[in-house]
This record gives structure tokens, sequence and C-alpha cells, in this order.
């Protein structure tokens, strides 16, 4: 694996022990004397890593789905057993390095901590205080966090010897260069079915029983799912919601930076490695050399030095010049904590300011929603109650403010309750008889349901759905003379047949790549392409219409070409690290294999429990 990927793999491996460590489940670990929940060879597993990990990969698993995802959701498809298999693996690899005798000084060590932005102080420096209390707040210790850096670095070193000297597969990136180089010439024009010289007959009846006899799933309904359900939404009660004065000005003085705003200005900074450099840019600029071409020169894009719309006091000492500067203009150098920058201060925005009066309403509407997500919170337990006893949704209706309903519902059904996720998602899977149980919806309301009947998908009678055959059959007729048409004319068509002898509008492109898509085709026509000889024409379906295409010329790729000896660069690249990457997962297997591994399963229920 490259140098790049290994760092880049550490850093993440650092800012992941210091924020994801606060996102939650405490840092008391299990009380006790438990500290391990197993061994690697001579490496213990602590249960602060445990803890740890599994925290980072709820975290992700979490972003992927786009919702929280749950200890018991997560345990149920394996994520603590995958957790333990990647602990393991890497403790097997810290246990070969200690076998090795691989490790780093101190001061190696010191360089990493240093580099991490959690332990600067408002100066930007390291804070030894910082370094403690965030250290504290994640559960770790500050021997613990430094040994886990010694251990990571000395890992990568082993990554390093293991997969270093992996030689590049350039025969390999060639042809894949070459493949996706390589370029075609041709010439297309579409036929439709306004260029049909015999019209489409209509069809008879037997013509429409026999389509609707050939194709039944194209006339069957939808599974429909009789479902009572009883639901009670935020907005729902929400009218019933007081609100005094007193909560809306105290929530008003709390948002008061959203309401009332100094005037501020639309900022990007670039920042020098020292003054000199930062001033000879300054003087660089003119009608050649901008402040784009500024941020071009130094490898970056403007999203990278723009700094958004910024106040007076985020400024410091750029902050007058700033504000006296016309949109476009760059001023500076002004010394920032992270060096001498130029600024470009791109527009104005003026001090906005919303009275109480003015935003009353919403504050409103927003504590009344917020206190109506309460209600309903606090009447859970209410309603569990009622379920447990054995009530029915009509009882939970007449006994809470939830509000009954019914719905023949199925997968295209939207509407309504069917609106939510969360309900589709539960009335999907119900089954009759069953237990009815509360649910939460994703606005903070709640609902419970029961099936009652499941009418089943069924071929509808001809009679009811003749319109619709009529028509599905008039376009499936229609395409099938279209191609047709189209076949026999593709079958007078030579290399140097015009398409206009044809009475066809040719369209060409000499450059077509492999990756290339051309509009108005379809998705598989550029692979058709590639399959033709040079000279010959064929059709191409696209649906409604068929594609006249013919094959003009090949042309291999140019070695010599900027983005050819890229594309070849970067699949080299791609490869050696994929070879490297499996070299040394086949080399962690085997250190794994002959290493002791011991866990302690009450341990990992004990944690397991904690975490729920």
């Amino acid at each position: 694996m490259a140098t790049k990927s290994k760092n880049r793999y550490f850093l993440w491996i650092i800012m992941g022990l210091l924020t994801v460590g606060l996102l939650g489940f405490g840092t008391g670990g299990v009380g006790g004397n438990i500290r391990t929940i197993g061994s690697v060879g001579d490496k213990d597993i602590t249960v602060t890593q445990y803890q740890r990990t599994m925290r980072e990969q709820l975290t992700a698993l979490s972003g992927q789905a786009g919702r929280t995802i749950g200890f018991q959701e997560a345990q149920s498809i394996g994520l603590d057993q995958a957790v333990i298999g990647q602990i393991v693996t890497e403790r097997s690899l810290d246990n070969e390095v200690a076998n090795l005798g691989v490790s780093v000084g101190d001061e190696r060590v010191r360089e990493e901590v240093l580099r991490v932005p959690a332990f600067r102080g408002i100066s930007g420096d390291f804070d030894r205080e910082a370094y403690r209390f965030t250290l504290q707040q994640s559960g770790l210790t500050e021997a613990t966090f430094e040994t886990s850096i010694r251990d990571e670095i000395s890992r990568t070193m082993l990554q390093g010897a293991v997969v270093g000297g992996v030689p590049t597969p350039d025969a390999y990136a060639e042809a894949l260069a070459q493949f996706i180089g390589e370029t075609r010439a041709i010439t297309w024009a579409t036929v439709t079915a306004d260029d049909l010289t015999t019209p489409v007959a209509g069809a008879t009846d037997a013509d429409l029983q026999a389509f609707y006899d050939e194709n039944p799933d194209m006339f069957t309904s939808l599974e429909k799912r009789d479902i009572t359900y009883a639901w009670l939404t935020p907005d729902m009660i929400q009218d019933q919601i007081e609100i005094d004065e007193v909560a809306l000005q105290e929530l008003y003085q709390e948002r008061i930076n959203d309401f009332v705003q100094p005037e501020r200005r639309l900022v990007e900074r670039l920042v020098y490695v020292d003054e000199a450099t930062a001033i000879a840019a300054k003087e660089s600029l003119g009608d050649e050399i901008d402040f784009d071409r500024l941020v071009s020169d130094r490898g970056l894009e403007l999203s990278d030095v723009d700094m958004g719309d910024v106040a007076r006091e985020d400024l410091g000492s750029a902050a007058d010049a700033i504000f006296a500067a016309n949109a476009g203009d760059v001023v500076g150098p002004f010394n920032t904590t992270l060096g001498p920058a130029l600024f470009r201060m791109n527009a104005v925005l003026a001090a906005q300011t919303i009275t109480f009066e003015d935003a009353s309403d919403d504050l409103r509407e927003e504590l009344a929603a917020a206190r109506s997500r309460r209600v309903i919170d606090d009447s859970r337990d209410r309603i569990n109650d009622l379920l447990a006893g054995g009530a029915k949704l009509e009882d939970l209706a007449a006994q809470t403010e939830m509000v009954l309903g019914n719905i023949v519902w199925d997968a295209d059904d939207q509407d309504d309750i069917a609106a939510y996720e969360e309900f589709r998602a539960a009335a999907a899977v119900a089954t009759e008889g069953a237990y009815p149980e509360l649910a939460e919806l994703a606005d903070g309301g709640v609902f419970a349901i029961r099936l009652d009947s499941i009418t089943a998908p069924a071929v509808k009678p001809l009679a009811d759905v003749r319109d619709a055959v009529a028509d599905a059959w008039s376009v499936q007729a229609t395409q099938a003379a279209v191609m047709a048409q189209a076949t026999e004319t593709a079958a007078s068509i030579l290399p140097l047949t015009g398409f206009e002898t044809l009475g066809l509008t040719p369209n060409t492109d000499l450059t077509t790549t492999r990756r290339s898509f051309i509009n108005g085709t379809p998705p598989a026509f550029i692979s058709e392409v590639f399959d033709m000889e040079t000279g010959s024409a064929k059709v191409v379906d696209n649906g409604t219409n068929a594609i006249i295409v013919r094959l003009d010329g090949i042309t291999a790729a140019d070695t010599a070409d900027p983005q050819t000896a890229a594309q070849k660069q970067a699949a080299a690249e791609q490869a050696a690290a994929g070879i490297s990457q499996d070299i040394f997962d086949a080399f962690a297997i085997a250190v794994q294999n002959r290493t002791e591994v011991t866990l302690n399963q009450s341990a990992v229920n004990a944690v397991n429990a904690q975490l729920q």
C-alpha cells in the first residue's frame, strides 16, 4: 500500500480515537475489575478498545443508513463479531511487531500527538490541558493513547515492509489504457414511427386476447393489505399546545444570533508559508494572474480557501481592510493563526435584524411542535401498558389521543399515513393475528397497526383493462414495425453509403470511447458499437424507436496523449495497490492463524449489555 494511503489511514485512526469516543455509551468501562475481553498472543484486547471500535463502526453504519443504528440492531447483523474480528487482526499484527522487535521512539510519538488539532489551544499551539481533557472525555489515559499511536505506527512500518517492492504491473496497465483509450468513428440515425412507410393496422380482438394472455404481469393488480391503524403525530395536537410569551422571549434570546446578525462579508483566504512568499504572490496579481490562478497554482480548489460569510470579529487583523474593500478586491497579506494570508472579499452581506414580533409566529410553531413531541413521548408508557393489557386499536383511540384509521394499502400507496416510510415498512411485513406494537414515526409521532386481511395479486379481467391492453399492444406492434423497417434499411448501407440518400438524418462521432455517452441512445449502445467490425451496420432497439449505426473506423489509443498516459499511470497504481492489499491480507491471516487468541465471552457479554 502506498505511503500516502498509510498516512491517511493513520490520521483517521487518530481522529477516530478523539472524536468518535465522545459520541456516547459512557466512558467508565463495565465496572468491577473487568479491563480486558481477551488476548491475542501477548497483547490484551481492552474493554476500552472494543467499546471505541464499536462506536466507530456504529457511527459509520448510521452514516451509511442515513439514520441512527442502535447496538441491538447492529448486533443482529453481526457487527459485534465483525468488530472483534477487526481487533483480533490488529492485535495479531501488534503481537507480531513486538516479536520482531519493531517499535518507534518517543520523539516520533510526540510528533504525531502535536499534529492533532484537538490538542491545540486558542493560540494554535499544543496545549497540555487540552490534551489531558480531550483524552479524559474520550475515556483514555495519556499512556493508553500514546501506546495506541506507537502500535499503529509500528503496524504501518510492518505493512510497508510486507508490501514494499511490489512491482508495478506495466503490461496490465498498458493493455487497460489501450482498451480504455481506443476510439471509434461512427455514423448513426434514428428511425421512428413517423418514418414508417406502411402504417400499423389496428388490433383485432384475437390480437388483444393473445397479447393479454402473453403478458399477464402487465395487468396484474398489486397485493392489497387491509390495515387498521391508530396513530398520533405532533401535527394532530400542536394546535392544542399553549405557549406563553415568556417562553417565546427566552427562545428568541437563545437564538438571537439567528435573528440579529451584524454586517458580514463573503471571504476567501489563501495562506502562505511565509510573508515574503505572500507578498510576492500579491505583487504578481495583474491581467494574466488573478486570485483564482494563485489558488490553482497552489494545487488547491476555491472550496479549499472559502471562509464563507464571516463577521468582523472572525477576521482578526484583516478585518478593517476586508470590510473597507470592494467586491473582488484582494487584500493582505495579514498574519493569521495558520500563517500570512491573502484575502479576497467577494460580497457584502448587510446587517440583518428580525424583531421578536416578526419571529414570534415561527418560534411559537417551533415550541409547540417540540412540546407536542414531548407530550407524545410522555404518553408512550400508557399506550404500551394498554397494549400489554390486551387493548385493541379501537380502545387506544377511545382512551388516548390516538386517532383510528383504516387503509387498503399496496406498495404504490404513499398517501396519509402511508407517506411515512416507517408505516410502509411495517405494513409490508405485518401478519394477520399479530399483536399490535407501538412504533415511531420520523416526525416524533407513534402508530400501531393490525392486518385485517390480504387480497392476493390477481390478473385483472380483460374487460376491465381492455384500453390498457390495446395501448400496450399498439406500442409493441409499432416498435416491431420500426425495427423491421430499420433492419431492411440497414441491409442496404455500405461503408461509403450516405445516410441522406436513404432518407435518414445522420449523426457523426469521430472519437467515441468506451466511456462516451451519446444522448438519445440506450445504455448498451456503446458496447454494441465496440463489438462491430469496420464498415458494418446494425440496428439497435431503443425502446420506442430504432437506431441504425455504422462503424466507420477504429483508432488505437495514443500513448503520447497526456490523458492516456494518466490513465495508464492510474491503472498501474490501482492495480499495484490492489496486489499489495491482497498480499498484506494474506500475511495478516497467516499471522493470525499462528497466534493464540483467547476471548472471555462473559466479559464480551458484559460490555455488550452496557452498550445496549
